[in-house]
């Protein structure tokens, strides 16, 4: 199979890693194209391009990195961040393997807020440069004068207004109490879904994309993930008492309760990223997972978040 790589990276990986890339063993392309391949001297490696700021590229690799260092289940990487060709570039290890573990029983919450209490108190004992700005689907605070933070691609505008009201008033209504928080922040995972987790039995074995951290009070990014654990091929909402059995599980793990603020902060979270997908649904025609799960549920996490 021809190689999906620019000539400009193999020569940059043959260079930087020692061995020029012979086989492709796959590629696909979402935000960031992701590549991997045998190099000439029987490793293998995963190459990953995308469009970012090379100074938050730096951040997301060097938290990654020291996740992988203090045993964290997560692919080490291997070269430091390059800008080739307009975009952002590195390689890490390639870690095959491991089963999506779906639904959001009890069990499978708990598996997910234990785990990402795990790395954001692996991560806290560290200082990083805070990985700014935020991706967009948590991005409740930019300074843009809409709803919705600037978006990247150009036909979004033109079906604004097939969003439907109830999914513009949640939006409002959780930026209005997220935007202006006053809480310590903590670098986390934003894209706690488990299509980005493998599991081999009860046990982690692969933590997926690095470049969806962000800097956010603790109880948002443990709020945002409550919410969005179960999601996989297309995202919802997973049920009211499955983000209250992630969230007290992600405290039990903690060894500590989060305060009443930071209890409505959790709830108001876990609408933020579900309404921003119900948008995408809107403007994009797809079947409305987001969208129902909202229109069900929308009015009582809009109370437990004191929103």
């Amino acid at each position: 199979m021809e190689l999906a790589l620019p000539e400009s990276i193999i020569e940059w990986l043959t260079v930087t890693l020692g061995a020029r890339p012979i086989e492709q063993l796959f590629a696909t392309v979402h935000v960031s194209s992701v590549v991997g391949v045998r190099l000439s001297d029987g490793r293998s490696a995963v190459v990953k391009m995308r469009h970012e700021d090379v100074r938050r590229a730096r951040t997301c690799l060097a938290v990654q990195l020291h996740l992988a260092e203090s045993g964290f289940p997560c692919p080490r990487p291997l070269t430091d961040v390059t800008a080739i060709d307009n975009k952002v570039v590195h390689a890490e290890e390639w870690r095959p393997g491991g089963e999506v573990l779906r639904g959001h029983g009890p069990d499978v919450a708990e598996a997910f807020a234990g785990l990402l209490a795990d790395l954001v108190g692996r991560t806290a004992t560290v200082r990083f440069v805070p990985p700014l700005p935020n991706p967009l689907w948590v991005r409740w605070d930019h300074n843009g004068n809409g709803l919705w933070p600037v978006y990247d691609w150009r036909d979004m505008k033109a079906g604004e207004a097939a969003v439907p009201s109830h999914v513009i008033e949640v939006a409002q209504r959780v930026r209005n109490r997220l935007r202006n928080l006053r809480l310590p922040q903590v670098i986390g995972h934003a894209d706690w879904e488990t299509q980005n987790l493998r599991w081999k039995g009860s046990k982690a074995h692969a933590v997926h994309d690095w470049d969806s951290l962000a800097w956010l009070p603790e109880a948002a990014l443990a709020g945002t993930a409550s919410g969005a654990f179960a999601s996989a091929e297309q995202p919802t909402l997973v049920p009211i008492d499955s983000s209250e059995t992630f969230l007290q599980t992600y405290e039990q793990a903690r060894g500590k309760r989060f305060t009443a603020e930071e209890r409505q902060v959790a709830w108001a979270a876990s609408l933020w990223l579900p309404a921003h997908n119900a948008r995408l649904e809107a403007l994009y025609g797809k079947v409305p997972l987001a969208t129902e799960a909202l229109a069900r549920q929308a009015a009582e996490r809009l109370a437990l978040a004191g929103a």
